[in-house]
């Protein structure tokens, strides 16, 4: 885990969309040096994000399959003999 980031309460207030847009960390909150409170962000957790990308990503890619009229065989086909191509050198 990374160390935990400490910023003056002016700093913070004036700039809440850097402090608080895609953070995964906590904020020390400071003022005058001395802590006063956290900012800790909630969010989904990971996983469910991760997991809703690669459904999107597996729509997309079946979607590029049915349009080029590529089969998953074929992929299949085309990575072992590249695999096994690979595994010679």
């Amino acid at each position: 885990m990374s160390e935990m980031e400490y910023v003056g309460i002016r700093e913070f207030r004036a700039n809440l969309h850097k402090y608080t847009a895609d953070r995964d960390t906590p904020i020390t909150v400071t003022s005058h040096g001395e802590p006063i409170g956290y900012y800790i962000p909630v969010r989904p957790a990971p996983q469910a994000r991760d997991f809703e990308a690669l459904k999107k990503a597996a729509t997309q890619i079946s979607d590029l399959l049915r349009q080029s009229g590529v089969s998953e065989e074929e992929i299949l086909a085309d990575f072992q003999k590249a695999r096994h191509h690979t595994s010679e050198v």
